[in-house]
């Protein structure tokens, strides 16, 4: 038998973890000792390893619930879903990581990500002619001028132009 922090030492829980896995039903003590303290059994160890095992797994406590108090053709409804999920992470961050790679690599070469002819046609594109795209930059202008001066750099616009637009921008084109 296993008392309460014996256990908890073992998985590298906290005691109040046990405590509130007694106290949802997920992990009852077998017993309590004759000075009232928990005691648990080698079974409850072994439900305690299955219980860190899905968690590290990343199945909620409520999933786990269900696992371990169904049969296993249940089980594997909540798994396979849980499997799903963990693609979807995976594409979610190979996404993140292919952004922040290119980022660098722009970055690492001195390139910008997008070009000022690319920039013309994403915004035409978005339905802006070229009165609405003054009164853009007139706006980035007038809220964040250095910030406004920065981007234009960024496409890839030499300084003596950035200067014309900036210029331009204030007096409302």
């Amino acid at each position: 038998m296993y008392r309460i922090t014996e256990l908890a030492r073992q998985f590298g829980l906290s005691r109040s973890t046990l405590l509130y896995y007694d106290r949802i039903g997920l992990l009852t003590p077998s017993g309590r000792s004759d000075a009232g303290y928990r005691m648990y059994s080698q079974q409850d160890r072994d439900r305690l390893s299955r219980i860190c095992n899905f968690r590290h797994a990343g199945l909620t406590i409520e999933d786990i619930n269900r696992v371990l108090s169904m049969d296993e053709d249940s089980n594997d409804m909540i798994l396979q879903k849980r499997l799903l999920e963990i693609g979807d992470e995976i594409r979610a961050l190979h996404s993140q990581q292919m952004f922040i790679a290119k980022v660098l690599k722009v970055k690492a070469f001195g390139e910008a990500p997008i070009d000022k002819p690319a920039w013309i046609e994403m915004l035409r594109a978005a339905g802006m002619d070229e009165a609405a795209m003054c009164r853009w930059h007139a706006e980035f202008e007038k809220r964040a001028p250095e910030a406004h001066h920065q981007f234009l750099l960024g496409l890839g616009i030499t300084e003596e132009e950035a200067k014309i637009i900036r210029e331009r921008s204030a007096e409302g084109f």
